[in-house]
């Protein structure tokens, strides 16, 4: 994507999508081909998700070029996040590959090497053995079969089958009531997150978090080339949120091993929970799986599905998501368009912002932190049209973000990596443009980029927010109120290249 002031009129890619959540859709064989991805992007995908547990690096990197032609054909940033698998405990192999462990039976897990039965099976996996203790639990094949610790040693692990049932070679196990030490980087990883960076990938979303120590390695890896998002999928991280939301740059609501290692109706407060504290901390926020899980087979979702989308975006989630739904279901546009219409529809309820509001977010003691709680302040009491955002490493465009105005934000930025990132933070339309010398500059410019991206007509008036000297980052301390103006409409609002 050329670093220029002038963009091309391309369609539907270019005007604010008229929404403030953002919408990241999962690419798998369903929606890795070029043109698909283009009607996933006009449907109204704001990022695409790379999941890294399936295919090989030679299709990931089939489908990020595509997704970077794409950008380049509608001249706007696309953001890309690879999500890593993590760690995954299985258990071995079994006798003509399948037994039935009995309910309410005993059924041993022990480092035997010889196929299973339905009296016990191999843990391949003997950092387990030393930390489960009497009374924790067990949970097989995404919790469909559970077990109850009877009694551990260094061997064996003898358990009561509270829900038995078939099991399969290999099937996965989940350890709710312990932390698991295995680090959350396997040697899988290590080598995708290398290739994923050198693909210039824009977000890296890691796996079985459960301390802040695990971002540790992944940062240091990363090397400050893209950003690192914690997926809380992992009860053992809910007691130290706040330090791993204080370590990413974002937070994902992993719903999908939460819900198997917690109680179902502990999901919706724990995922409310997780959403107002990374919005307290002004970090990105998403809410993923299982969304319009229907929509795999069926061509709508169901009233529920359409209830928990609009719930994540009254809680004021920067994005909702969407995986085996556009990854391999049968719908994938249909899936994207409806959950561009739930978004939208809930954007324009009267009371979306008193809702929105609900969760507080106290500013920090920072002239960057006042300002941008300014630009929210101004919103409320004058029509304004939008927020005009000139930032180099998008920490003011996040700090807006944070106080959730009720306008959209124009993000102008010199950086490539900076109008990619923002493409999952709330109410962010990123443009790339030259960098600013002068306050003049800063007020024609911005007036010039409102205009051609349909922020605002003749008579609007937008704030502009930024930081003297300019091109100094974390340097906020500059707010101004200006108004479009009829001259300045016959000359900007054309689309024309600057000179």
């Amino acid at each position: 994507m050329a670093n220029t002031d002038a963009t091309a009129n391309s369609g539907s890619g270019q005007a604010p999508r008229g929404r403030k959540v953002k919408i990241l859709a999962t690419v798998g064989p369903a929606s890795r081909s070029p043109e698909m991805l283009e009607k996933l992007y006009r449907a109204g995908v704001d990022a695409f998700r790379v999941n890294m547990s399936h295919g090989d690096h030679a299709t990931h990197a089939e489908t990020i070029a595509s997704i970077r032609a794409l950008e380049a054909r509608i001249n706007r940033p696309i953001t890309i996040l690879a999500d890593l698998q993590g760690p995954k405990l299985r258990v071995g192999i079994f006798k003509g590959d399948r037994a039935v462990i009995r309910h309410s039976g005993h059924f041993t897990l022990d480092r035997n090497p010889e196929p299973g039965d339905d009296t016990r099976v191999c843990l391949p996996h003997p950092e387990l053995f030393g930390i489960l203790q009497k009374g924790q639990r067990l949970l097989i094949d995404d919790g469909k079969l559970r077990l109850r610790v009877i009694r551990a040693t260094p061997d064996e692990i003898l358990c009561s089958a509270e829900v038995g049932g078939v099991i399969s070679n290999r099937k996965g196990v989940n350890v709710p009531d312990a932390v698991v030490p295995v680090p959350a980087l396997t040697d899988k990883d290590r080598r995708d997150l290398d290739f994923a960076v050198e693909q210039g990938v824009d977000w890296i979303a890691l796996s079985f978090v459960q301390r802040p120590e695990d971002l540790a390695e992944a940062r240091k890896l990363i090397n400050g080339r893209t950003a690192l998002m914690a997926k809380i999928e992992k009860p053992a991280a809910i007691g130290r949120l706040d330090e791993i939301i204080e370590l990413s740059d974002g937070i994902m609501v992993a719903r999908g091993d939460l819900g198997v290692e917690l109680n179902p109706e502990e999901v919706p407060p724990l995922q409310k929970r997780i959403v107002a504290m990374a919005r307290g901390q002004g970090k990105p926020v998403v809410v993923a799986t299982q969304m319009l899980e229907s929509m795999i087979e069926t061509p709508t979702p169901t009233r529920a599905e359409v209830s928990d989308v609009a719930n994540a975006v009254y809680d004021g989630a920067d994005a909702v998501m969407l995986s085996a739904e556009t990854a391999s279901g049968a719908w994938p546009e249909e899936a994207v368009t409806i959950m561009n219409r739930i978004a939208a529809q809930v954007e324009r309820d009267s009371g979306y912002q008193a809702r929105v509001h609900f969760t507080a977010t106290p500013l920090d003691p920072t002239t960057a932190d006042a300002l941008a709680g300014a630009c929210s302040s101004i919103v409320a009491t004058v029509p304004i049209a939008g927020i005009i955002v000139f930032t180099g490493s998008g920490s003011t465009a996040r700090r807006v973000a944070r106080e959730r105005p009720g306008v959209p934000m124009l993000v102008l930025t010199p950086s490539e990596r900076t109008a990619r990132r923002v493409g999952l933070l709330w109410g962010a339309y990123a443009v790339m443009t030259k960098d600013i010398g002068s306050f003049e500059e800063m007020i024609a410019k911005g007036k010039r980029m409102a205009l051609r991206h349909s922020f605002g007509t003749a008579g609007s008036k937008l704030i502009a927010l930024a930081g003297v000297p300019f091109g100094t980052p974390g340097s906020t301390n500059l707010l101004h109120v200006v108004t479009l103006v009829g001259d300045e409409l016959a000359r900007y609002g054309e689309g024309t290249a600057e000179a």
